[in-house]
């Protein structure tokens, strides 16, 4: 069971930066998050797609021509920035508040499930990951772009230590395992492509699940 309480913490952090939150990360965004966007939108397969976590909406720039669109987001505020770039754009995008623990879509809805920079906020990862899992289609595809923990234990040491800090901050967690959350949300990694030490990009498929044919 989602915990609200956590949930809503997190929602009222990101409605306080919702109007700042692009000029925060746009250095590094021009930098290293728009290459790396860019490189992951190229590795979607299939007609139905869900994006978790829209934001403001900087995937939008890469949305796939000819699939149906799916964008969700926890925070109003957000969301509202991303539909102004949708409609400025020329994709057809259904666009919806929505948490990433408990998403109201049927089991096997969508090809691709994908999400940048998200895992790192949702309260409990796991539990959203498996919610991804259930609304993937049988042999559907995960994409995942994240920053997780470091591995060299100072650094992975010290962000810990710093993690409650940087929460009540931005929101984001800065030492989510977020491979291992993968695996731990019933994912099979197909690949894992590490990027300026923390990054990750992450490809996966739902693995068969006890009963499953």
């Amino acid at each position: 069971m989602a915990d609200f309480d956590a949930t809503r913490k997190v929602q009222r952090r990101y409605r306080r930066i919702a109007g700042v939150y692009d000029r925060q990360e746009a250095l590094m965004e021009r930098l290293l998050f728009a290459r790396l966007r860019h490189s992951l939108w190229l590795q979607v397969k299939g007609q139905t797609v869900l994006e978790v976590g829209v934001g403001t909406g900087k995937n939008v720039a890469y949305y796939p021509a000819d699939t149906r669109m799916v964008a969700v987001d926890l925070v109003p505020e957000m969301a509202k920035r991303a539909a102004k770039r949708i409609s400025a754009s020329n994709v057809t995008v259904d666009i919806a508040l929505m948490d990433a623990q408990a998403l109201a879509f049927k089991d096997g809805s969508f090809d691709t499930v994908i999400a940048t920079f998200v895992f790192c906020s949702v309260p409990d990862p796991v539990a959203g990951l498996r919610e991804l899992r259930r609304v993937l289609r049988p042999g559907g595809q995960l994409l995942l772009l994240e920053h997780v923990r470091a591995e060299q234990p100072i650094v992975g040491t010290l962000m810990d230590l710093l993690n409650p800090v940087t929460s009540r901050m931005s929101g984001a967690n800065i030492n989510r395992r977020t491979v291992e959350n993968v695996k731990l949300a019933g994912f099979e990694p197909v690949n894992v492509e590490k990027r300026a030490g923390i990054i990750r990009l992450i490809e996966a498929m739902p693995a068969p699940l006890q009963g499953d044919e």
